[in-house]
């Protein structure tokens, strides 16, 4: 069975577009880590961090290899 989510660990400074782009290249690809971690959303209490502290356990989709590469299109060239 293929993995579906991989864990990352934050250390301080890190950000989502930071982390996107390590995992998948496009620092553009955030959605998916946002829709991986809804408990760091929507808390009026707490809101999502930009920037994180150090050891945040955050849960990281493995996309398809077709999605990553759609993202490196053009705006207009994506279906």
């Amino acid at each position: 069975m293929a993995r579906e989510y991989f864990e990352h660990v934050t250390k301080i400074g890190d950000r989502w577009d930071l982390i996107a782009f390590d995992y998948y290249g496009d620092a553009t690809l955030i959605k998916p880590l946002l829709k991986a971690n809804p408990a760091l959303l929507g808390n009026p209490d707490r809101p999502a961090p930009l920037v994180f502290d150090a050891g945040v356990k955050l849960r990281v989709p493995v996309l398809p290899e077709d999605e990553i590469a759609a993202s490196q299109l053009p705006p207009w060239k994506r279906q």
